[in-house]
């Protein structure tokens, strides 16, 4: 990525992270809308999910500018999200999900630049989480 993608996924990062705990309830909500079916993925709590989602998605993006020193862990996440059921379709449905929250809750600073730059980083991480084996979907 980009030195400006960088930024500006960091820039609007800092948009939403305040209200953690509401971005990441809006980004489950469309994640079941758009597949109910990835509902049976998730045991427990919801709400502690969505603080670690938050947690890692905070990792990730402060660490797009030294992306050699986070990608062990995203592996890592990647590896336990396999054995939890995750599949490569299931990247692509959260693609979508966290493309449409960040829309919904950055308004028109989510413009064109701002999600290419959003979907570039997704697909780095969800790329490296996977081992750069999963499909990926058109913007």
């Amino acid at each position: 990525m980009s030195p400006a993608e960088v930024a500006t996924v960091k820039r609007t990062f800092a948009r939403v992270a305040p209200d953690a705990d509401a971005f990441a309830a809006a980004f489950y909500a469309r994640l079941f809308e758009l597949d109910p079916d990835v509902r049976d993925l998730f045991h427990g709590d919801i709400d502690e999910q969505g603080r670690k989602l938050m947690s890692m998605l905070a990792m990730a993006v402060n660490g797009l500018d030294r992306f050699d020193q986070v990608a062990s862990t995203l592996v890592e996440l990647g590896e336990r999200h396999a054995s939890y059921g995750v599949r490569g379709h299931h990247y692509d449905t959260m693609e979508r999900a966290l493309l449409d929250t960040l829309r919904d809750s950055l308004g028109d600073e989510f413009d064109a630049v701002a999600r290419s730059a959003w979907t570039g980083a997704y697909r780095l991480f969800a790329e490296t989480m996977t081992g750069g084996h999963r499909p990926v979907v058109a913007a």
